[in-house]
This record gives C-alpha cells, sequence and structure tokens, in this order.
C-alpha cells in the first residue's frame, strides 16, 4: 500500500494538487461539514434540479411480496371457479399462453375454487376474501388494480423485472432510479433502504442486486437494514477505535482517495467518499431510527403482536413508518414465503396473517400522523397464480402455478385514488378483459406520483441513454387523484 502511495505522489504531489484544483483539502474539509453536496459535486446531487411534474407523493413504501400471492383466494373473487370446481379450464380461456414447466405436462388443468368466502367491504364494495379482514377494514383507503401483468413467469426473472425494469441482471434497481433522480431528503440517511422478512410457507431466494444500483454510481444502491443489536453491517466501531480515531481515519482515506481521483479521473471515487461520509453519519442516525423501545403499547396493538418481535414483517412495518417519519425517500420491505404450489388452505392462511393486519396498520398509522397525504404505499408481488390447480386437486387441498397474466397490486395515498377497483380480469381470473396495466405502466406511474417523467429520468451507459422503464410505460391516469 505504501509503495503505491509513494508512486502517486511521484505522478502528482500535494502542492500541485492543490495549486491546480483552486481548493485546500482544509477548504474540501470544512465544505464538507457545512454541505458535503459542495464537496462531492453532481453525484451527490440529484440528477433532477428540480421534478419534471408537480409531486403529489415524497416518498415510496413498497410492500413487497415475494412469491406470488394468489388473488383468487385473497382479492380477485371468481364465482365462476366455484361453480366449475374440478373442470378443465377451457381451451379457448388457455390459448397458446406458456406455462410453467410445473403444470405444462399436467394432462388436465382443473378449475380450482377458492375455499374461502368473500364478501363487500367499505363504502367501496372491495372484495375481499376472510383471509384479510384488517385489509378489508381499510379498504375504502386503497386502489385495488386487479390488471397487473408480466411477461415472465418464474420468480427469478419476474422480480428482477418488477424492480429494475428488465428482466436480466444488471439494470439499477427502481429505488436507486428514485434516489437517483431526486435524492435524498435526510442526509444522514441513505435515500434507499430495504428490511426483509420471511414467513411461514415456501420462500424464494432473494439477491441483493434487486436493490443494487447496477450501471448507476454505488451511492444509490439500497441499504438493507437487519433485526438485532448490529442493523448495518460493519457500521459499528471495533472495540478500541471511537468517534475521533473513526473520524481521522477517515479524513486521511478522503484524502488519498481524493489525490488518486485528480489523478485517475475515476468519478466513482466520489461515491465511495459519499458512502464513507454517510456511514460515519449513520453510526448516530441508524440506532436513532431502529430504537423502537419508546413506541408505545397502542402502536404495538396496532400492528399487532409479531410487531413486539424484531425481523418480523410487523416489526418493520412500524420501522418503514419510522423511515418515512425521517423522510427516507424509498423504504422497501420483502416479505418471503407466498409460493404456495400445494396445499394453499394449510399454508396461505399462515402468510395473510403475517401481513394482513401490519399492512393495514402501516396505512392507518400514517394516515393518523398525516403522512399518507404524501407517501406512497404499495403492495403486491412479482405475478399472481393460476386459477386452474396444480397436482391433485379437491375441495379441502390445492395449490396454484405462476400466472403472469393478471395479477393484483393495491396501493394508498401519495395521489391515488381512495376507494376504487382498477382493471377486470374474465370469468375464470385468467386472462385481462378490462385496463391492463403492465409492469412498465406501473413503475412509469410511480415515477410520475413523485413528479419524474418515466421517460426523461435516463442514465447513459455502454453507448445508449437507459431508463427504469426501458422503452415502454404509459402513466396510469384513472387511479391518479
Amino acid at each position: 500500500m505504501s509503495s503505491e502511495i509513494d508512486k502517486l505522489s511521484d505522478r502528482i504531489n500535494r502542492r500541485h494538487f492543490l495549486s491546480r484544483t483552486s481548493l485546500g483539502l482544509g477548504a474540501a474539509g470544512l465544505a464538507s461539514l457545512l454541505n458535503p453536496r459542495l464537496l462531492f459535486g453532481n453525484n451527490a446531487d440529484p440528477a433532477l434540479s428540480s421534478p419534471h411534474i408537480t409531486p403529489k407523493a415524497k416518498r415510496v413504501i413498497y410492500l413487497f411480496q415475494s412469491g406470488g400471492p394468489a388473488q383468487h383466494d385473497m382479492f380477485d373473487y371468481k364465482p365462476r371457479l366455484e361453480e366449475m370446481h374440478g373442470q378443465d379450464l377451457p381451451p379457448s380461456v388457455l390459448g397458446d399462453q406458456r406455462l410453467t414447466g410445473m403444470t405444462a405436462n399436467q394432462t388436465s388443468l382443473p378449475l380450482a375454487g377458492s375455499h374461502y368466502k368473500f364478501r363487500r367491504h367499505g363504502k367501496s364494495g372491495a372484495w375481499l376474501s376472510e383471509l384479510l379482514p384488517y385489509t378489508g377494514g381499510i379498504a375504502d383507503d386503497l386502489c385495488f388494480v386487479k390488471s397487473v401483468h408480466t411477461e415472465e413467469i418464474n420468480h427469478d426473472p419476474a422480480v428482477t423485472f418488477l424492480q429494475t425494469g428488465n428482466a436480466r441482471a444488471g439494470n439499477p434497481s427502481m429505488g436507486s432510479w428514485i434516489s437517483y433522480g431526486l435524492g435524498s431528503e435526510n442526509e444522514n440517511l441513505p435515500a434507499f433502504s430495504v428490511m426483509i422478512s420471511r414467513g411461514k410457507g415456501d420462500a424464494q431466494p432473494l439477491s441483493t442486486r434487486m436493490w443494487g444500483s447496477g450501471f448507476l454510481p454505488s451511492q444509490h444502491q439500497g441499504v438493507q437494514y437487519r433485526s438485532g443489536s448490529d442493523p448495518v453491517l460493519y457500521l459499528n466501531n471495533p472495540s478500541g477505535v471511537d468517534k475521533m480515531d473513526r473520524r481521522r481515519m477517515l479524513n486521511q482515506i478522503k484524502e488519498l482517495n481524493l489525490l488518486h481521483m485528480f489523478e485517475s479521473g475515476d468519478h466513482e471515487i466520489q461515491s465511495e467518499i459519499a458512502k464513507h461520509e454517510m456511514a460515519y453519519r449513520m453510526q448516530t442516525s441508524v440506532p436513532e431510527t431502529m430504537d423502537v423501545s419508546g413506541e408505545p403499547d397502542w402502536v404495538y396493538d396496532l400492528y399487532g403482536e409479531d410487531s413486539r418481535t424484531p425481523g418480523t414483517y410487523a416489526a418493520n412495518c412500524i420501522l418503514a413508518r419510522r423511515l418515512a417519519e425521517r423522510d427516507v425517500r424509498f423504504i422497501q420491505l420483502y416479505h418471503m414465503g407466498w409460493d404456495q404450489h400445494g396445499n394453499i388452505p394449510l399454508h396461505l392462511p399462515m402468510q395473510c396473517k403475517d401481513v394482513d393486519q401490519a399492512s393495514a396498520a402501516l396505512v392507518r398509522d400514517l394516515k393518523q400522523r398525516g403522512l399518507l397525504d404524501d407517501t406512497l404505499v404499495v403492495w403486491g408481488g412479482e405475478f399472481g397464480r393460476t386459477s386452474y390447480g396444480q397436482g391433485q386437486l379437491s375441495a379441502e387441498n390445492y395449490g396454484r402455478d405462476h400466472h403472469p397474466r393478471c395479477f393484483t397490486v393495491w396501493l394508498a395515498g401519495g395521489g391515488i385514488k381512495p376507494g376504487i377497483t382498477f382493471g377486470q380480469s374474465d370469468e375464470f381470473g385468467y386472462n385481462i378483459e378490462k385496463d391492463p396495466v403492465h409492469v412498465h405502466d406501473l413503475q412509469a406511474t410511480l415515477l410520475h406520483l413523485l413528479g419524474i417523467d418515466h421517460e426523461k429520468l435516463t442514465y447513459r451507459h455502454q453507448g445508449r441513454r437507459f431508463r427504469l422503464t426501458d422503452v415502454h410505460g404509459e402513466v396510469v391516469n384513472k387511479i391518479l387523484a
């Protein structure tokens, strides 16, 4: 290491660096204390100097249900499936659509009526199953979109597509695009925060690239918070190192990085400096944010008993509200366990119990604190599940395969029209009958509510300009308040 520094010093000495830049490191240090953006320039500033349009939301909480929730047992009531339970899906409905390898070789595709009772809720009359009583209680605050669709039929590419706008790995995640475009309103916390919980059902693995920054500057990647005494890995100082030691070390590293950046012209070094400084500030801000010991009992009662257990979905919902209060721009909760290919009557009730009360409580909590108006809450998975059964089928036991053709997502707050249902599937719940919403349309709408024209937020990489929605996407104006 010392030899490399010596070589660098031979090529550009300190006095030459200071004279060339007209900015002494002392002045740089003062600037970073007064305003870190002055030191890091455009790489720390948002890409947009001002929103393209008037924003209706300041932040997003995305409650991502990984694995594909079974919409026919939760949101999309289809009496026809009950009437024809056990009969084959008509070939005219199936068409020539591609199926997964798990059901493509089944000799029949028997329709599976839901095991659960549905009823209408609220003034809006939204249909919800008995598995979601708490969600039913906030039905008039929600917009149910029952016509979301995607091309991907397997978990990893489908999650990647929804999170990054591309089924292939390597593109920036939605939260990274928003961090890049709008920056942060809290310089002491990352603009993009991630939390993961696991339900009791079958869980597909999640890759960290789902919240990665791809080809954007790395400071825009999501920061994962964990339960326990060390919510961000390696954030705490090791034994024997105090805050002043850490500050001196960072100053020295910053000096070397600035020298190297001036010599090499590598502007990713700016991101590294910014991340070091953010980590230093997070040593104070993260413990305070993650400390829920001061939350009153009524909050735990609202979110449910699980909320007292760190790492659960309910506990993460409380943390999401605390991050929203601190103006974190994009808050992503992943809840795993929705991959119910078999025995839905056993597994789905447990999965719904994990999320129903806490999801509804988050909307209620944000509303009573005056935060829902400018916080967009999104709930949904990477695709839905089939109206036909997978494997053995009976009235008491059935599973469902992946279904990208139409599935349900609900949204609340942040400029969304409340108390409506948008889009409609056919009587078999298999194809879209009215108002299709592609994943790119959903992404374009989220950006629009934050004040971003999805066609104008771009980044040049490998000779072309990229964007979250690629060359697709239309804002779904009919669901906007």
